[in-house]
């Protein structure tokens, strides 16, 4: 069975949709193949990257991208994607025609980017996003296997 392609969508591809990306390679790899992609790229936000560490999932080596080069990619090797999934307001409102797409999903969380405090309060923050993207795939999951 093919498994399903994946392309999760925020602003900046900095953390919501990195984490995203990563927890659905985690939690389900023979069913799905993720990939994530940003409205205007930028570094991976490092608060993302240690959330994920304490998941055993590193994600410090991804690379951003713009949704066109995600898109670009998958057809050079032939592919196109199955699913897209903005996970914030910016990307849903904004978000390009992704070709051969058969569902587009809108998931809005918070955005790891704008959160203040002490460091310790910025990262139990980043932990709830995560917490939130986690819990939202695992019933995305279910559903999909009930359909």
């Amino acid at each position: 069975m093919e498994k399903t392609r994946v392309l999760f969508v925020c602003g900046q591809n900095s953390a919501r949709s990195q984490m995203a990306e990563a927890l659905l390679d985690h939690l389900a790899p023979e069913d799905y193949e993720a990939h994530s992609a940003g409205i205007e790229p930028a570094p991976i936000n490092p608060l993302a990257v240690a959330a994920m560490a304490e998941r055993g999932i590193d994600i410090s080596k991804k690379r951003t991208k713009l949704v066109a080069e995600a898109v670009a990619e998958l057809a050079a090797q032939g592919g196109q994607f199955d699913v897209v999934v903005t996970v914030c307001s910016k990307a849903a409102g904004v978000c390009p025609f992704v070709p051969g797409v058969r569902v587009t999903e809108r998931w809005s969380f918070d955005d790891p980017g704008t959160v203040t405090g002490s460091p310790q309060e910025q990262l139990a923050k980043v932990r709830a996003v995560r917490a939130d993207i986690e819990a939202t795939l695992r019933q995305w999951i279910a559903a999909r296997k009930n359909a």
